[in-house]
Order: structure tokens, then C-alpha cells, then sequence
């Protein structure tokens, strides 16, 4: 487990080194409770309204491309990007809204953390979180898209099994022709 709670989530699914879990979030931001939270997505910073409007548990049963079964957690945060507050919100203000979820739905803290971030006219779009920086007193979270993957060649790339879709693989592969 890193500095910033990653390590195996509940199931199969690891969080990547570049990512940040819930409970990871929750005590880097609790150590800076005062200074303000941003995140980032697109290139731009989200407006200083912004608005957690909605935080999900989800438990996910699937099988992969390989016919492997797979299982994990994930917590979703959904951000409103909207422009009517006059200051950006505090990060001990984003924790006490993720702990009062915590008193009504259970938070797997290693969970791997999507953000879905909207501004009311465009579409939802999922985001996963990068590490926090701190710029002069400032927390900044960089959220960049999440891309589909295949389980099967990401557990070949790190060494752990034989994937059904090796890099090179022919038609004669059973999850790719």
C-alpha cells in the first residue's frame, strides 16, 4: 500500500500507482483541511461552485475478455462543474461530505475512485484521480479520462499471468478473433 491508499481494492482490480483511493483522498485532504480543493479535468480547473452532487458504492461482477471472472468496488463521485459560490470550496468541506456518506453507505476506502464530472450541459464523462498536489497552499486533483483496458493483457504486463490477447497474438486466440 502506498501514501496514497492504493493497493488492492475489494476483488481483482488493483488501484494503478497513478490513481488515488477514497480513503486515500480522505486522509491526504484531512491534513490540509483549510486550504482549498480544485480538480482538474480537460485542462481546466472545475469553476469554485462546484458541487458534490451525488457519492456511490458500486459492486461490480463481470467476466473479461479471457472468460475470467472479475470483481471489484468502486466509489464514484459526481461533480456538478458550476460557477455559484463566492470561494472554492475547502478540502475539509469535501471530506465531511465523503465521511457523512460514509454514515449511510459503506465506502470500501482501497476501492478505485471514478469522478463524473458534468456542467449540466454536457454529458457525464468518468474521470479517474491523480495523485494531489499542493500549489501555494492550493490542493489541485488532476482527473484524467478512464480508457477501457483488457484485464487479461494488463495482468500479462505486470507479470502476473498469460493473457488471452498477447500483443501478438493471431485470429487463433480465444478472446480475440
Amino acid at each position: 500500500m502506498d501514501a496514497f491508499g492504493n493497493g488492492k481494492s475489494g476483488g481483482s482490480t488493483s488501484v494503478p500507482p497513478d490513481e488515488i483511493t477514497v480513503g486515500g483522498l480522505i486522509e491526504f485532504l484531512s491534513a490540509r483541511s483549510s486550504s482549498p480543493l480544485s480538480f482538474r479535468y480537460q485542462g481546466n480547473a472545475v469553476r469554485r461552485g462546484y458541487h458534490v452532487t451525488e457519492v456511490k458504492s458500486a459492486n461490480f461482477s463481470a467476466l473479461d475478455c479471457g472468460a475470467n471472472p472479475e470483481a471489484w468496488t468502486e466509489i464514484f463521485v459526481q461533480l456538478w462543474d458550476v460557477d455559484d459560490a463566492p470561494e472554492q470550496m475547502a478540502a475539509g468541506k469535501f471530506v465531511a461530505i465523503l465521511r457523512k456518506v460514509t454514515q449511510h453507505v459503506d465506502l470500501d476506502m482501497q476501492a478505485k475512485l471514478t469522478f463524473e464530472v458534468s456542467d449540466g450541459n454536457q454529458p457525464i464523462q468518468l474521470y479517474r484521480a491523480g495523485p494531489p498536489t499542493v500549489v501555494d497552499d492550493a490542493i489541485l486533483v488532476d482527473l484524467t479520462p478512464r480508457p477501457a483496458s483488457c484485464k487479461p493483457r494488463d495482468r500479462w504486463l505486470e507479470g502476473q499471468e498469460m493473457p488471452c490477447c498477447p500483443p501478438s497474438s493471431g485470429s487463433g486466440s480465444r478472446c480475440c478473433s
